[in-house]
């Protein structure tokens, strides 16, 4: 089955709502990006949660001084990922279980019919479109990330806070099993020399060729996978480039792939999502996460190239 993709016409003519190729029946699903303007209409809402997922070491502090008023916080380190003593043991940030994700998302007042608007302080990759590609994958379909992240949000006139908010009632969440497809090490090592497969590396290019690496041990990339910088989602403003381009662009890279032979990865499993949130966007299939990533395949002495 070869990549599917929307036309071209149909999405120009469709700039929130599209056909999901990905759900069988073929019914309405909502853009998975929201603009800024369309978030500030929807203030009040009803069913609207939003939350602040940057992620930094001051992360937690600057959503305390300025966070979008309503907004929760969410830590990527405690609730989004079950962290390991050792990286090798499925990288820096493994998925938690399916069920205590549930458990967490449950916390959070979110309940399948709530509309979930997610942000950042880095235009989606860190860690808004983690906290998207984790919803998707238990089925929740009203999530949205915040095109252009919090200071976008503030430029188009949404009010900000101090506040300490109060999350809302505890909804009713259960899940079985993580939906959407997840390479893990295994299958790294069983596909990396096989031309048929596309292993996408969405660090930037300095970290793939190994020239820096200000996070793990060990610089350089995978054998045989493709350099497309997440950073190439987005326009010069940081706002993500239309659908169009988005298809266009994507679309020549996995040409000759099947999409059940493509992954994604980066460094520990949360910027790769900035991607795969790209191609829900352009109306392609959502490929596999390696969520392990870099951190995980160069802790457990596996080949690297450094371009040095």
């Amino acid at each position: 089955m070869k990549t599917k993709v929307i036309d071209k016409d149909y999405l120009l003519n469709r700039t929130l709502n599209f056909k999901s190729i990905q759900v069988q029946n073929m019914k309405e699903k909502i853009s998975p990006i929201i603009k800024p303007e369309e978030l500030l209409n929807l203030r009040g809402a009803e069913d609207l949660i939003v939350f602040d997922v940057s992620n930094n070491p001051n992360a937690k502090a600057n959503y305390d001084a300025k966070h979008l008023k309503g907004g929760f916080f969410v830590d990527i380190n405690t609730q989004l990922a079950d962290i390991k003593p050792n990286t090798a043991d499925g990288g820096r940030h493994p998925l938690p279980t399916v069920e205590k994700f549930c458990e967490t998302i449950s916390n959070l007042g979110i309940s399948p019919s709530t509309h979930v608007v997610i942000y950042d302080d880095k235009n989606g990759a860190n860690a808004a479109a983690r906290f998207w590609w984790m919803l998707k994958a238990v089925g929740h379909e009203k999530v949205q990330v915040l095109d252009g992240g919090l200071e976008a949000a503030v430029k188009a006139g949404f009010p900000t806070s101090d506040n300490n908010e109060k999350l809302p009632k505890k909804g009713d969440y259960k899940c079985e099993k993580w939906l959407l497809p997840i390479a893990d090490l295994a299958e790294i090592d069983e596909v990396y020399q096989n031309p048929d497969y596309l292993i996408i590396d969405v660090r930037e290019t300095p970290r793939y060729k190994g020239e820096t690496e200000p996070f793990d041990k060990v610089a350089g990339h995978i054998p045989n996978t493709k350099n497309i910088p997440f950073a190439e989602n987005l326009d010069a403003e940081g706002y993500f480039l239309s659908s169009v381009i988005l298809q266009g662009k994507y679309s020549e890279e996995l040409e000759n792939f099947d999409t059940e032979n493509i992954i994604v990865h980066c460094g520990s499993g949360v910027t790769a999502c900035h991607t795969l949130l790209a191609f829900d966007y352009a109306g392609l299939e959502i490929p596999k996460l390696y969520v392990g990533s870099w951190s995980e395949w160069s802790s457990n002495d596996r080949p690297i190239v450094s371009e040095k």
